[in-house]
């Protein structure tokens, strides 16, 4: 079970965490560049372990669990390595803060609905969010400096990133409040 291949594309997700956080921690434009790149390619197993599992009639517990919180591990390790050496310009803390904020609420419920045999399925606008979220991390990662390595100096990358930050940000603040509205209907009083 564990070596089928969606499972092995979510243990990858985690491997490549600490590895994403070491660039980010050499500095360099390059090192940065590389971040970006494995975060990218982090971000497409998650697409496509879901996918392949249902083609493949390989659905599992240990993906349906694992699959998340690789992703909530991803996004908030990179989220802490780019505080941590302030590289989240633009004000763009705040919105890290938001995301990280709702990553552990919708967890949480997530965790009290299964005790209740209730889910919280994924809307379409959290997919949204997850896909500004994710390019957004993969612009920071990459700063500035990047843009001097593939020969556009002028492209400001860290921009981008903040401003991509700030609206999953908003969609995170929306999506948030959907998922706490329904789950509480769940809530026993």
């Amino acid at each position: 079970m564990l070596t089928d291949l969606p499972n092995v594309l979510t243990i990858s997700r985690i491997a490549a965490i600490p590895i994403v956080v070491w660039l980010i921690a050499w500095g360099t434009p390059d090192a940065n560049a590389g971040a970006c790149v494995l975060f990218i390619l982090a971000g497409i197993t998650d697409y496509f372990d879901g996918k392949l599992a249902r083609s493949r009639h390989q659905l599992s517990d240990f993906g349906r669990m694992f699959d998340s919180i690789a992703d909530k591990l991803l996004v908030g390790a990179c989220l802490m390595v780019l505080a941590g050496y302030m590289r989240l310009p633009y004000y763009s803390l705040w919105p890290a803060i938001v995301i990280l904020c709702r990553e552990i609420l919708v967890s949480g419920m997530r965790e009290y609905l299964a005790e209740r045999r209730a889910s919280l399925p994924v809307t379409r606008l959290a997919k949204w969010k997850t896909g500004f979220q994710m390019t957004a991390i993969g612009f920071l990662l990459a700063g500035d400096g990047t843009g001097q390595v593939l020969g556009m100096p002028w492209l400001p990358v860290a921009f981008i990133g903040a401003a991509l930050l700030w609206i999953a940000a908003v969609l995170t603040l929306i999506t948030g409040w959907d998922y706490l509205t329904t789950g509480l209907r769940h809530v026993e009083r």
